[in-house]
């Protein structure tokens, strides 16, 4: 059943087809674990019933879906009544609504109120029975009122205590999220495809279908995790005043309590909170889909109350969706600078995850198989962050008839040469070394920020060069006629100057920074650095055995063997000896042996710093055993600013309290390891 009812029907008719809709999605998501439609899909359906019984108020019904908790209790458990209430909550996506909530909390409570903000996991919310201090039921949040009694599944879960101690209430119920953690939910999926069943399309799909066996032993099997966040009913134990206090007490009778809760003082540091997580939610290892705002003082909850399914001292603080449904229109293949091919999906326009997404990853030919996706079907799509959106998996309540399942070419598709699938590899390679698909990748990926990092020549000009006969490899680049270049549409005098400016600065880029571009497959920029420390210059790489270079800590027989194979080929050795000839540097870093004294550490550099190139400033700290990404967060040890640094990277670092340092203190770092004035590198550790 599709989401798509047309809405120019009369308001009675609408609410009909939405309450149809809604009721049809309800089941496939709660009842089957099968759902057909994205969340944020299923939101819009019931808001949009909620606006319409709101402007037509004859229209509301008491079993309307916008007055109930969750969904209908399946027949393949045991129903399970909850002593209290498992509410659902009212949501919010911005700031303004967040300040209209507490405006509405105004009516109800006096004084200062106090805020505790929490992630709001993406899992299976569980309702934990203990009575005599002894795990008697748990069950599903269900319609609110009564749930399914999970307890056999639920029981198989480590992080889950069956006992609570000698002091325990006479009968409590902890409330929490069953999860999976995306680590957890990588190998489950691997594990699948490697058995050849079909994969899950989100932790949260993987998380339901685990909980809700008949068998507690495929529950046990799939490695769920638990995050305790509220008490329900409690008789006969200890006496509270505040929410932080049960959080405590939770947490001191063994319950795991999320790290990242915080109590706030207003709404502001709220927003503050909300406005971080959704920046850094990618950085955890599961997966959230916005925060929860409580009132911290237990008085001022109860002088609040609850609507019919929420309390309104709680509230929801919604992210943008990452994933939604849309139709594969079909499947290609695009060649990589490897000779790698991959397909990927043509999608529907959809917008996900902040932005219009119309193709995504499929990954290889096992990923297709496993996920059983086929061009006319309709399909999850996610797009997380700065990830390359990803096709998740097909619903297949919805396929047609017949639709024939995807077959992997047998032919390159930019050559038509034949494609090769080594044995025990999931990649498949077009291994014309003259495939004009490799070509233009390779150029492109030579010139891009991790490799040489040579401004305005990105695909599509390196496209348009290679079609018009300007470059045929990466070392035609450091010959390119700037005169013909000039008579490019869009090609003035500037952006030539431009291009032959970037060219020219390229031919001081370290020699892992060459190797990284060369596109050597399996050499990466951590073997390339490792490399170019261990060997010192291109020739000593050139003549050195497999062995040799696999006896290079961190490198490896795999790498090894790939980069001795490239330099075996003649037309390769060429190309190095054109470069060579061009002026690019063939020699290594000018500290090879540098002391570790940043191993394990984090610096962040913004603007510039006199006498430094950028890729200079990044192979110091990542010579020295640190790292150098190019955000802040809360594991940065420390950010150096250096002229015109980046306002957001500034402001970043001061919220999460980093230490700043200017550049003399940068040297100090890079020779000592310490941060000025306290002798250590802990400095990430200021912003817990």
């Amino acid at each position: 059943m599709s989401s798509g009812t047309p809405r120019g029907a009369e308001p009675e008719e609408r609410a009909r087809q939405l309450r149809e809709l809604i009721e049809h999605h309800s089941r496939r998501y709660y009842l089957d674990d099968a759902p057909e439609i994205a969340d944020a899909e299923f939101d819009v359906l019931v808001d949009e019933l909620a606006v319409l019984e709101k402007a037509h108020p004859e229209l509301a019904r008491p079993d309307s879906p916008t007055q109930r908790v969750g969904g209908a209790v399946s027949a393949l458990f045991t129903p399970a009544a909850h002593r209290q209430p498992l509410m659902s909550l009212d949501k919010t996506t911005s700031y303004e609504e967040l300040l209209a909530w507490a405006k509405r909390m105004e009516r109800y409570v006096s004084g200062e109120v106090q805020f505790n903000c929490e992630l709001k996991i993406d899992g299976l919310a569980m309702n934990l029975l203990y009575e005599g201090g002894r795990l008697t039921k748990a069950a599903t949040r269900g319609d609110g009122l009564v749930g399914e009694d999970v307890t056999a599944n639920v029981e198989t879960i480590g992080a889950i205590p069956r006992t609570i101690g000698p002091r325990a209430p006479d009968v409590v119920e902890v409330r929490g999220e069953i999860y999976m953690g995306t680590t957890a939910f990588d190998a489950l999926n691997g594990r699948q495809a490697a058995s050849g069943e079909r994969t899950f399309i989100n932790p949260r799909n993987a998380a339901a279908g685990s909980l809700r066996q008949k068998d507690p032993a495929v529950t046990a099997s799939r490695d769920l995790s638990f995050w305790a966040y509220q008490l329900g009913a409690l008789e006969g134990g200890p006496r509270f005043t505040r929410h932080g206090q049960t959080l405590d007490w939770l947490r001191e009778t063994g319950f795991p309590i999320n790290p990242e809760i915080r109590l706030l003082d207003d709404l502001d540091a709220v927003d503050g909170y909300c406005r971080h997580w959704l920046e850094h939610r990618h950085e955890l290892d599961y997966e959230i889909d916005g925060t929860v705002v409580k009132v911290d003082d237990l008085a001022q909850r109860q002088e609040l109350g609850a609507t019919s399914k929420a309390p309104r001292w709680a509230i929801a603080y919604k992210f943008p969706p990452e994933e939604r449904t849309t139709l594969l229109r079909g499947i290609m293949v695009s060649i990589g600078r490897t000779g790698k091919a991959t397909p990927f999906a043509m999608l529907e326009p959809v917008v996900v995850g902040g932005a219009t997404v119309s193709l995504a990853t499929l990954h290889n030919e096992d990923q297709v198989a496993a996920k059983d996706v086929r061009p006319g079907d309709t399909v999850v799509v996610r797009r997380a962050g700065d990830v390359i959106p990803e096709v998740r998996g097909a619903v297949l309540a919805a396929r047609p008839e017949g639709l024939a399942p995807w077959v992997f070419p047998a032919a390159c598709p930019a050559c038509e040469q034949p494609l090769v699938r080594l044995d025990g590899e999931s990649d498949t390679f077009c291994i014309n070394v003259d495939c004009p698909g490799q070509q233009v990748q390779r150029i492109a990926h030579f010139a891009s920020r991790g490799a040489m990092d040579i401004e305005h020549l990105g695909e599509r000009t390196v496209r348009a060069f290679v079609d018009a006969g300007l470059l045929a490899d990466v070392a035609d680049i450091y010959t390119l006629d700037y005169d013909r270049v000039a008579t490019f549409e869009g090609w003035g005098q500037t952006s030539v100057d431009n291009l032959r400016q970037a060219v020219d600065a390229s031919r001081s880029r370290p020699l892992a920074n060459l190797l990284v571009g060369l596109s050597i497959r399996h050499l990466g920029s951590t073997g390339s650095r490792l490399l170019a420390r261990a060997m010192g210059d291109m020739d000593r790489i050139l003549a050195a055995s497999t062995e040799e270079m696999a006896g290079v800590e961190g490198v490896g027989p795999v790498i090894a063997a790939s980069v001795h194979q490239f330099f075996a080929l003649d037309r390769n050795r060429s190309v190095v000896e054109r470069l060579r000839a061009a002026g690019l540097a063939m020699e290594g870093p000018v500290v090879p042996d540098a002391p570790q004294v940043l191993a394990g550490k984090s610096v962040v550099v913004t603007g510039t710093l006199a006498g430094w190139s950028r890729d200079e400033v990044e192979e110091a700290i990542k010579a020295r055993g640190g790292k150098a990404p190019g955000s802040v967060s809360r594991r940065t040890t420390a950010v150096v600013a250096g002229a015109e640094p980046g306002a957001a990277k500034l402001a970043k670092a001061t919220e999460l309290r980093i230490p700043l340092l200017d550049e003399a203190a940068f040297a100090v770092l890079l020779e000592t390891g310490e941060l000025p004035g306290d002798g250590s590198t802990d400095g990430g550790d200021t912003a817990g």
